[in-house]
């Protein structure tokens, strides 16, 4: 049993959000190609703070910034107190482009299943994300992406199913890669990988039967398994 079956209890609709955020980041740690410090670590885009709680249990952490946006930080604070959490997690509702945070303050930052909905323009991260963490600081991130570009009749399959701007959301490994090295390859050593738990992961979610796992698994099985993945992205700040 792998660290993400220790939290099958939440493996259901009323908390999964999409893709087993758990395995993806069981997958994001053992992976780290670089040393890491997890003393101060921010989990940018916590949603339900659910990642938090796998950094406070699975990691060294002694802090951990549940910092989202779309979820209230006084719910999260209930489901850590729930947990007996309280003194290792800190719940922060805000946007992820407007950190409050002072430079150089995390050991890690870690973001899962969130960063490619506000990342994908150029600057993002070296002008938002990078001046957080420390100089030989970690920043690990896994986004849904694509093993390759959609052509033809998988295009139209693709866009049907991403709906609108969310289609821009998803890219390669080469093409995150291209943009972060343009970015900040002179401040960063910078592994971009493609994820090895993708159907494990997907699984878990239609088993919930929730109505968009229940969409999802429609148009995966028209194909779109074929070209989706989950992208891995690593830099170590120098």
């Amino acid at each position: 049993m792998n660290r993400a079956d220790h939290y099958r209890e939440y493996f259901t609709k009323e908390y999964l959000m999409g893709p087993n955020s758990f395995r993806l980041l069981d997958e994001l740690i053992c992976r780290n190609p670089y040393d890491a410090c997890y003393d101060r670590t921010l989990d940018l885009g916590c949603g339900m703070a659910l990642t938090s709680v796998f950094l406070a249990n699975e990691t060294p952490a002694k802090s951990v910034y549940a910092f989202d946006l779309w979820v209230d930080a006084t719910d999260n604070l209930k489901r850590i107190r729930d947990l007996s959490l309280e003194d290792r997690i800190i719940p922060i509702h805000g946007d992820a482009l407007e950190m409050p945070f002072a430079q150089d303050w995390f050991d890690t930052i870690v973001s899962v299943d969130s960063y490619h909905y506000f990342g994908c323009k150029t600057g993002v991260f070296a002008d938002k994300i990078l001046p957080f963490v420390r100089r030989g600081g970690n920043v690990m991130i896994a986004v849904p992406g694509l093993r390759e570009e959609p052509q033809g009749e998988m295009r139209k399959l693709f866009e049907t199913w991403a709906e609108g701007d969310d289609a821009l959301c998803f890219h390669t490994v080469r093409w995150w890669e291209k943009l972060l090295k343009e970015e900040c390859e002179d401040r960063c050593d910078i592994r971009v990988a493609e994820g090895e738990c993708f159907y494990e992961a997907w699984e878990d979610w239609f088993n919930t039967e929730h109505e968009f796992a229940v969409r999802d698994r429609e148009f995966l099985s028209r194909g779109l398994d074929r070209i989706l993945n989950f992208v891995l992205i690593y830099v170590r700040k120098k």
